[in-house]
């Protein structure tokens, strides 16, 4: 491990993963221990147009004993390259090599005997399927869900014929992105710069987004028809999104207090379908990141995490039941 670009106490290791079409391909493990050794871990997995930069998120959890780590995708963040399309892959089963090798990291290399998987919005789609895939290998204890993304956010009658179109329109270059380029009402609620409170690259996480190209739309529509299968992870999860779906096309302060990506109530109806233990959490005035919440959301969410850790997460070699901390004020 070398440090960071957060600096010290962020640490970050390179992992190399076998080419693919593009050429080169690595992933990036991000680490912040704990003040002290317990046994525990949290593995965070970020959304789509998106990396890690929560600081604030790493200290709720090292105020609770675990050892933070977080996964920079292939192809996004510390792990882009300059020949390869940003936030691009073909499946999301792609990301498994590199969540192989992280959760190899954080069991036999730093030896933790308890490890909880915490994904945001693609993240927790690719979270949920990869706990699924590995389900008999003891690998993972629990699961923490971030506005995962287990729908498309348009109305019914669009998303019906979706699959066949995106079938129809990746044939003819899955490389291809969706016309159209506007400002996201979301990235504008977040960044400094605009209406929010969080600094972070603009190169990595740009306020429009980057573009969304048929090969990774078709992939994300054929892991949603895997979802309404139904998963069977075996670890109990925790669900939690905001209360609210904003439906603006332009910014107004009301995007601060509801989740202008996604449509909550998707998140609802498909969370069951995860698994055969699911809490499902409704944060007040939250956004579609919740940690990026303004308060007192963002306190309401880390209590409720806090208490759900507590009450479903095993223990760890030390004996302890994690006790929720105060909630971080860091700004990343």
């Amino acid at each position: 491990m070398e440090t960071d670009i957060l600096g010290a106490p962020y640490e970050q290791h390179t992992i190399e993963l076998p080419d693919d079409d593009e050429g080169q391909v690595v992933a990036t493990l991000v680490r912040h221990r704990a003040p002290g050794p317990t046994g525990r871990a949290v593995l965070y997995v970020h959304g789509f147009n998106d990396y890690f930069f929560q600081t604030h998120l790493a200290e709720f959890y090292a105020g609770l004993g675990y050892d933070f780590y977080a996964l920079d995708l292939r192809k996004y963040g510390r792990s882009l390259r300059g020949h390869q399309t940003p936030n691009y892959a073909h499946s999301m089963a792609d990301y498994f090599p590199e969540l192989d090798e992280a959760v190899r990291i954080v069991r036999e290399e730093d030896g933790h005997d308890v490890v909880l998987l915490n994904g945001h919005s693609t993240g927790g789609l690719i979270a949920s399927l990869y706990a699924h895939a590995r389900r008999t290998a003891g690998l993972i204890d629990g699961l923490f869900l971030n506005s995962p993304f287990l729908d498309f956010n348009i109305p019914w009658l669009l998303r019906r014929p979706l699959a066949p179109a995106i079938a129809g329109l990746a044939n003819t270059g899955v490389y291809r992105a969706l016309p159209g380029k506007t400002v996201s009402v979301y990235g504008q609620s977040l960044h400094v710069d605009h209406h929010g409170e969080w600094a972070y690259s603009l190169d990595w996480k740009p306020v429009s987004s980057f573009p969304v190209r048929l090969g990774w739309l078709r992939a994300i529509r054929n892991a949603h028809t895997r979802v309404r299968a139904g998963l069977r992870t075996g670890v109990p999860i925790l669900v939690a999104t905001s209360d609210a779906t904003y439906r603006g096309a332009t910014f107004t302060d009301a995007a601060h207090d509801a989740d202008a990506v996604l449509d909550v109530d998707h998140i609802a109806r498909w969370a069951p379908n995860l698994g055969t233990h699911v809490t499902l959490v409704r944060i007040p005035g939250g956004k579609h990141d919740l940690t990026l919440s303004r308060e007192p959301a963002r306190a309401r969410l880390f209590d409720e995490l806090g208490r759900w850790m507590g009450a479903y997460l095993p223990t760890g070699r030390d004996g302890t039941v994690p006790t929720p901390a105060a909630t971080p004020a860091d700004h990343g």
